[in-house]
């Protein structure tokens, strides 16, 4: 790729602007068809094999220096020297069909890519190709490092696996955008402080002496205690956590007994622990297998917690919020971002917040007029102008984030 150059008296920030922007365009019919490609072909946590070497193989074929990971998953980097910003997307998909009926809808059984990664890789892409163009032009000063991030909707996420084989090492900050069908394409999402919750697993066994429903009194009732489990436990935490945590227990399943007339020995309940606030994340799990010890304990039924911690709060700092704020404005205009709330969904880009500062910001995804769609829905759709949207504002901040000399 050839370049005249930025022409003498143009302001930096125009010019990186324009490099930009015209990258993504030049390649934008590209990641809307890699986009439909992966929706087409989406893969479960850790076996993301398909999706890394495609794109292993075209970031690589834009310059960039790809080192990919043991299981799946890659980490590539870019510039000479000085100091490193990050940004980070997600390649899995989840185990729910695709409703869409779209002619990319998915070809694999009941997976599709229902929280929108497919965008998130494309749009990364799209911002290491603009990059690439950025660096070509002597207009980065410092270096970038892509995290394209296997098995995030496994708890307790690939994030800490990353962080395990050394993708944080140097770097200052990092970024990341997640889709958000609420939203109009064009429009960008961002808070300071938390923007997700922490959420966690658990699953209650019990088991007991069952027995025949006419005596009840000769058992231990363990249909009922595992009602009791499921009433009393979300009741219970949320008056021995702080209030101002939100914390909130949503029961997913709820198993015992095959019979009308039987009383069962054995039943399960599970489902997530959710809360706003990483203090009370950390009082969690040691207050829920307590907690259900002293509930069934009336009915003389044994139970069995396991407590799975899954991810922290994503809490975005000051500095990195405004950065991405000045990002959104230079690519969409003042009006391109707005306020966003504090969700209660987990978001394992917290584990590298825990690290370095960073942030994230949710990036529009629904056509003005047009519907709007819930994640993790087989029905999702997205308008496919947001990866170029995603790709563009991505690029900006990296390249914002590091400071000139």
């Amino acid at each position: 790729m050839s370049s005249l150059g930025p022409t003498p008296g143009t302001p930096p920030g125009a010019v990186l602007g324009d490099a930009i922007a015209g990258a993504v365009a030049a390649v934008g019919d590209e990641l809307i068809g890699l986009r439909r490609d992966l929706h087409a072909h989406p893969e479960l946590s850790w076996r993301e094999l398909r999706t890394t070497a495609l794109v292993a193989a075209r970031i690589q074929r834009a310059g960039w220096r790809v080192t990919e990971l043991p299981r799946t998953g890659l980490v590539a980097e870019i510039g000479d020297r000085g100091p490193v910003v990050a940004l980070r997307a997600d390649l899995d998909a989840l185990p729910v069909p695709d409703l869409t009926g779209d002619p990319w809808a998915s070809t694999v059984e009941g997976v599709t890519h229902a929280c929108g990664h497919d965008v998130h890789t494309s749009a990364l892409v799209g911002a290491a190709v603009a990059l690439a163009r950025v660096h070509e032009l002597g207009l980065l000063p410092g270096r970038v490092r892509l995290l394209f991030q296997p098995a995030e909707e496994v708890m307790p996420g690939g994030a800490l696996s990353l962080i395990e084989l050394g993708a944080l090492d140097g770097v200052e900050r990092i970024f990341g955008l997640h889709c958000d069908p609420t939203l109009d394409v064009g429009r960008v999402g961002l808070r300071e402080g938390p923007i997700t919750g922490a959420a966690d697993h658990v699953d209650v066994t019990l088991t007991g002496s069952g027995g025949h429903t006419s005596r009840p009194h000769l058992t231990e009732d363990l249909t009922f205690a595992l009602g009791k489990v499921v009433t009393e436990l979300p009741a219970i935490l949320s008056r021995r956590l702080d209030p101002r945590a939100g914390v909130s227990v949503v029961w997913g399943v709820v198993r015992a007994g095959s019979a009308h007339n039987v009383i069962p020995a054995t039943g399960r309940v599970g489902g997530t622990v959710r809360m706003l606030d990483a203090i009370a994340w950390s009082e969690a799990e040691k207050l829920v297998p307590l907690l259900v010890e002293q509930i069934v304990a009336p009915y003389g039924v044994h139970a069995q917690v396991e407590y799975q911690r899954g991810v922290p709060p994503v809490v975005n700092d000051s500095a990195s919020t405004t950065l991405l704020a000045g990002a959104v404005e230079a690519v969409l205009g003042l009006d391109g971002h707005m306020s966003t709330q504090q969700s209660l969904g987990g978001e394992d880009f917290g584990w590298y917040l825990d690290r370095v500062p960073g942030a994230m910001g949710r990036l529009g995804t629904r056509t003005p007029g047009g519907p709007t769609y819930d994640l993790h829905q087989g029905n999702l759709r997205v308008d496919d102008r947001a990866v170029a949207v995603g790709a563009r504002v991505l690029a900006q901040v990296a390249v914002a984030s590091l400071p000139r000399t």
